[in-house]
């Protein structure tokens, strides 16, 4: 079946925003195709630095004829409702409709038969719409031109069924036609190259030095940089964002080998690799010890001799010198002035508008800490102050000017340099962490703690001010810093009450009326509850377990809901914690109802002189039991063998719904049944909200 090939050639798309553009593509085209009611069989979308190219494949030549039936007003109806459907459904006049009773009523109904067109005359107007309104992270106009693309585009090489489209991409002042052709490598094979269709295309690029599939650009240059590592007895520091993006800097990689000038290997081998990546996009090395070697890997997007590459080799060393004589010299200016000389220049630094300067933030986390030091086991006060202190200090270096991603590493250098603790000095570099799922967990005392103050802080302080994460919108990273909060409490099994540090927290800024400091620390525990869901969720843990055990409230110690929600999961996972739950929704049910009927609740104690039948009083009894047993249990914080008490009423709570009659014409004996149920609902929210446990 007929092939759609489109290839948008401009000049270089930046290569962060290359993977989303090949997808948008993809995406937007076969959706409108969808639309047009153009079937395929495959889409696949491809992107290097100066293209970006979609086929299609398994289209049909013509759009299926399509009939479609529109209902009118009824007949008899005035003129100007009937001159009204006319127009809409495309139609002069009523002889061109047909009468049709629905009810009581005759209606007119306008029948239309639309017939398919050619899919080579769709495609070029389905493809301009796209364009037109193409979601580009930052784009650009250029000359005297309307139209808007990331560069300026430059062709557009449109074939169906192996021939040109028709019409043109207008671009307001010029048009660029679809055509048959492509250019290949800027450098190594310029001219054009003319094609057929997708095969034909893909292997004459690759004649022409392009590699088109970024998969194949990728594990390419992975292989080609192994092995040189492999040829100098080294291995490659693995770099994935750095490899996606060099993949897109090329078009035909090859990996080559510099060495780094000896003068400089006595900078933190951080400040290499950051100097190396950041600007030169250059991979480290490693030695057989793990240290940085003296050699790096440049990817270069040319083909040539030896003498040529020794030339690359040689133009990238001279570059890199540069930029690490920069690093040199920030090094050793940093190092002359103590972190502590720095820490006055944070009042001149903003941390935000409405929430101070960074000394202000710096002023939060000290006083936060006599909250959280307590909770840290072995953690030193004096150390954590000393590192809340200076954990900021660091930004107004040089180095962190230029390289910012270098924040806390370089003030834990300066710090050791001081003559600072090793505690101190690791939290400074530390407190940052962790960035993301993936990143270090922080687990030395002195870390932990300053890092706990540092993102509760941050984020009392946006709720104060109203600033929290909307939708797909968290300009400020919220998110990240309450996972960063939850990582540090459950990885180092603290007991950190955090309710309360919120409150203290949120006195700290500016929060004094209770009733809206407590209302914004139960916002927090909620959002802290989402994130925790989607932290364990990756766990394989059911988040409406979370639910129900964080819907009991007053409870804020993580360690302690999470031991609750492992009780809980194995507890429902046998066949005594399923049957109950079973029973907690009758009896709940049964409540609910009869308290919505009487318009009152059933709530009250229990009267042993109304207790008729064997089967109330032993599930009253085995009640009493459990309530005493679950109270020491749940004290003691032996969620196992308080799920176990639980377990224990299984068979007596079978055995009253099985012979007692809830409802009995006694009031007094109706209304002590239903307080008798209310029991068995109110023991189990000692556990959690069963209510909310789903299945």
């Amino acid at each position: 079946m007929p092939e759609l090939l489109l290839e948008l050639f401009s000049e270089e798309i930046p290569a962060r925003m290359q993977g989303r553009a090949a997808d948008d593509l993809k995406r937007l085209v076969t959706d409108k195709l969808k639309e047009a009611g153009l079937e395929f069989t495959r889409a696949d979308s491809y992107v290097t630095p100066r293209r970006l190219t979609l086929v299609v494949d398994g289209l049909p030549e013509t759009q299926a004829d399509v009939r479609e039936e529109k209902k009118g007003p009824r007949v008899g109806s005035p003129d100007q409702a009937v001159q009204g459907f006319l127009k809409s459904a495309g139609l002069t006049t009523l002889d061109q409709c047909e009468k049709r009773t629905v009810g009581k009523a005759e209606f007119w109904f306008a029948v239309i038969d639309r017939k398919g067109q050619a899919t080579a005359s769709v495609l070029p107007g389905l493809i301009g719409s796209t364009l037109a309104a193409f979601p580009w992270p930052k784009s650009m106009r250029w000359a005297d031109n309307r139209f808007i693309w990331v560069r300026p585009l430059q062709s557009a090489l449109g074939l169906f069924n192996g021939k040109p489209l028709a019409g043109t991409i207008d671009l307001g002042k010029s048009q660029i036609a679809y055509g048959d052709r492509s250019a290949g490598h800027r450098f190594l094979a310029p001219g054009e190259i003319r094609v057929s269709g997708f095969s034909d295309y893909k292997s004459k690029l690759a004649a022409a030095k392009v590699m088109l599939d970024p998969a194949e650009r990728r594990d390419m240059i992975l292989r080609e940089a192994e092995d040189a590592a492999k040829r100098e007895g080294l291995t490659l520091k693995q770099d994935l964002g750095l490899l996606e993006e060099v993949t897109g800097l090329v078009e035909w990689p090859r990996v080559l080998v510099g060495s780094i000038d000896k003068a400089y290997m006595d900078l933190p081998p951080e400040v290499l690799v950051t100097s190396m990546r950041a600007h030169q996009k250059y991979f480290a090395l490693l030695n057989a010890d793990g240290s940085l070697a003296q050699r790096f890997l440049v990817v270069s997007n040319m083909e040539t001799d030896e003498e040529g590459r020794r030339n690359i080799v040689s133009g990238n060393e001279r570059v890199l010198r540069a930029r690490l004589s920069d690093a040199k010299f920030f090094w050793d200016q940093d190092r002359k002035t103590a972190l502590e000389n720095r820490v006055p220049d944070l009042h001149n630094r903003v941390f935000h508008a409405r929430l101070g300067t960074l000394a202000d933030k710096v002023s939060r986390i000290q006083s936060l800490l006599t909250k959280i030091v307590s909770a840290v086991p072995d953690c030193d006060p004096d150390d954590a102050r000393e590192a809340a202190l200076l954990c900021k200090a660091d930004l107004s270096s040089g180095m962190v000017g230029e390289f910012p991603e270098l924040q806390g590493v370089m003030g834990r250098y300066y710090a050791l340099h001081d003559g600072e603790p090793a505690a101190v000095a690791d939290a400074i570099r530390d407190h940052y962490a962790p960035l993301g799922p993936n990143d270090r967990c922080p687990t030395a005392p002195v870390s932990v703690a300053v890092a706990l103050a540092d993102k509760i802080d941050t984020l009392a302080g946006f709720w104060s001010i109203g600033e929290k994460p909307t939708g797909s919108k968290d300009p400020f990273a919220l998110r990240r810093a309450a996972l960063g909060v939850i990582r540090l409490v459950i990885e180092n099994q603290l007991r950190l009450p955090l309710r309360r540090v919120f409150a203290k927290s949120l006195l700290k800024h500016g929060i004094e009326d209770e009733a809206k400091a407590e209302a914004l620390a139960s916002d927090l525990i909620a959002f802290f509850a989402d994130r925790l869901k989607v932290h364990l969720r990756e766990q394989g843990v059911r988040h409406d377990l979370i639910t129900a055990v964080f819907a009991r409230g007053g409870d804020s110690d993580i360690v302690r809901i999470l031991a609750r929600v492992e009780a809980l999961r194995d507890f429902l996972g046998t066949a005594d914690g399923a049957n109950l739950l079973v029973a907690f929704r009758r009896a709940s049910n049964i409540v609910e109802i009869e308290e919505k009927k009487d318009k009152q609740r059933h709530d009250g104690a229990v009267n042993p002189a109304l207790l008729k039948l064997d089967e109330e009083r032993a599930l009253q009894r085995k009640l009493s039991e459990a309530r005493q047993a679950m109270n020491t249990l749940l004290r003691m914080e032996n969620f196992g063998g308080a799920m176990i008490a639980l377990a224990n009423l299984r068979g007596p709570v079978d055995a009253f719904f099985d012979k007692v009659t809830v409802n009995a014409p006694e009031a007094d004996l109706r209304a002590n049944r239903l307080r008798l149920l209310s029991e068995i609902r109110r023991i189990l929210a000692g556990v959690a909200d069963f209510s909310r446990v789903e299945g």
